[in-house]
């Protein structure tokens, strides 16, 4: 009896340790286990982890937003070291590039292109960009973001997100719910949402009422737009399929959380700064100051759940609740347990975007192949077996064309001895607006993740002189590298600056072949080389 009570003990033990471990296991092998979790026999019908250059050139484009040179590819294709692609992922989230690519994919997400209206953009992009270098934690930031009013210098590009929403309050609660809650609540304004039980008029409202006394004040000395803010207000709401016109009182209270108390203040003090003509009003008690303590808050699983779900699309191709703006029962994450440990896991780790973003590089998931398993014909993208291609986005595709042709190499080389990524930025920064004027989604609306390619679009690749232009030889591009080398060079060069990989024996043959038919116009095949490489359906997506 003794030693069965011994050997119940030591299994026990046994078990505790075990579970110890597992649950100690690095966030990214937890990830890979969940994933495997939910699907028997996953690594039969997997894709295989993607070899090295198709691993390089995705994680180039999400972590920088940029495909890497010529040069950055062979020594990372040539290096046998075994640890090099946790190397790469480490190196490239702590590079200045980072927070830039960060900085232009969250004013994207944030402001969907809309036009400046009173916060210029610079400012705005500045203030994105050294809270990314900072790696300021996910809800400081969105903090910072609610709770600016456009007042205070320091503060105030952060106040574009309500100032070049003009103070719309409607317009605000439903980007509040899509944006940071990850709850679209656009069609709970005037009614509980037809389609979506789970959304109410009076989630809508609640958000609302942190803002409904809330408006934009110019002042006439300066010229300034800002917010102001009332200390009296109510807010009441209708529902339009209710036949008795029942009118109903709406406090400041997020969805699933509890109603914000105000405080009863004497008649006549409710005021810092009272109202008066051409004087913004400051109240005691600012109800929208509160709504970012309540947005932005570790109890706030709806806060949690949406930012890891919008980086897991961002690194993945898909959210795990697709999509993203789109939370609730009725349409269930494709891995519930999976989301869960991302949002507790993100609110332990002080809600650290780079951490969060490096374990998602990490793991087995985001490193397979795009190419489907021998044997298989379709792959569900919800179970992520399979890298899901990504069309690039306009920023991306701008950034990328630009080092494909070797217009970043010239002018890395033209700027000489002051060359870091703020100067190279500003010289190239300019090139993008065609293509988010050709390829990005009208102002006001979410960025389209589909491939939905346009006659114009093909028009601007094909014919446009832009891309043509950046083709044309010049001390340090592409063509002007090409130039220097022997024919049967020429094919690998190629390939490692625009495709990211080596050529396979007849992709060299063909280059071979090709050159040898023009000999006497080299510069000009060099170009139609590139262009055709450029053109290819494999550039334009992220494998």
């Amino acid at each position: 009896m003794a030693a069965l009570g011994y050997g119940l003990a030591f299994a026990c033990e046994l078990l505790v340790c075990v579970s110890l471990a597992k649950a100690q296991a690095p966030l990214h092998q937890r990830i890979d286990d969940l994933i495997g979790a939910g699907q028997p026999g996953l690594e039969r019908h997997a894709a295989p982890v993607a070899a090295d250059p198709e691993f390089l050139r995705r994680i180039y484009l999400d972590l920088t937003g940029t495909i890497p040179t010529a040069a950055e590819a062979r020594a990372f294709l040539n290096d046998p070291a075994p640890g090099k692609r946790q190397q790469c992922i480490d190196r490239l989230l702590a590079g200045p590039e980072h927070a830039r690519h960060m900085q232009r994919v969250f004013e994207v997400m944030l402001m969907e292109r809309r036009p400046d209206k009173n916060v210029p953009r610079a400012p705005w992009q500045e203030y994105l960009r050294t809270s990314f270098a900072a790696n300021k934690p996910w809800d400081q930031l969105v903090r910072e973001i609610l709770t600016a009013d456009g007042a205070d210098p320091k503060t105030r590009p952060a106040a574009k997100f309500y100032l070049d929403r003009e103070g719309d309050i409607q317009l605000l609660t439903r980007d509040i719910s899509r944006l940071f809650l990850g709850m679209n609540l656009q069609c709970a304004q005037c009614h509980d949402h037809p389609l979506v039980e789970a959304y109410k008029q009076e989630q809508f409202y609640g958000i609302s009422a942190f803002l409904n006394r809330s408006f934009v004040f110019t002042d006439k000395a300066t010229k300034q737009t800002v917010l102001a803010e009332k200390a009296e207000g109510e807010l009441s709401y209708q529902s339009v399929f209710d036949p008795m016109k029942v009118t109903k009182k709406a406090g400041p209270r997020v969805p699933f959380g509890s109603p914000v108390a105000e405080p009863s203040l004497e008649k006549g003090k409710e005021y810092e700064v009272a109202p008066a003509t051409g004087v913004r009003p400051i109240p005691k008690f600012s109800r929208r100051a509160q709504l970012a303590g309540q947005i932005a808050s570790r109890a706030n699983v709806q806060f949690k759940r949406n930012i890891v779900n919008r980086l897991w699309a961002q690194m993945m191709g898909r959210g795990l609740v697709h999509p993203v703006d789109m939370d609730h029962p009725a349409n269930p994450p494709s891995q519930p347990k999976l989301l869960s440990l991302l949002a507790d896991e993100f609110a332990s780790m002080n809600f650290d975007m780079r951490a969060l973003q490096r374990e998602l590089a990490l793991t087995k998931t985001y490193q397979r192949a795009s190419e489907l398993p021998a044997g298989m014909s379709d792959v569900p993208e919800n179970n992520f077996a399979v890298a899901i291609l990504k069309p690039l986005t306009p920023e991306q595709l701008a950034f990328s064309l630009m080092q494909a042709t070797g217009l970043t190499d010239a002018e890395r080389k033209a700027l000489g001895k002051n060359l870091n990524e703020a100067t190279l930025h500003a010289r190239l920064a300019g090139n993008v607006a065609a293509f988010v004027a050709t390829f990005g989604s009208g102002p006001g609306h979410p960025e389209n993740q589909s491939f939905l390619p346009t006659l114009d679009q093909t028009l601007f690749l094909a014919n446009g002189g832009v891309v043509r232009g950046w083709l044309a030889p010049r001390a340090g591009s592409l063509v002007d590298r090409l130039a220097a080398l022997k024919d049967d060079q020429v094919a690998e060069e190629l390939y490692l600056s625009v495709l990211t990989r080596l050529p396979n024996a007849d992709e060299r043959r063909e280059v071979a072949d090709y050159l040898k038919s023009r000999s006497a116009e080299r510069s000009a095949a060099f170009q139609e080389l590139a262009w055709a490489l450029l053109a290819s359906a494999e550039f334009r997506f992220n494998h």
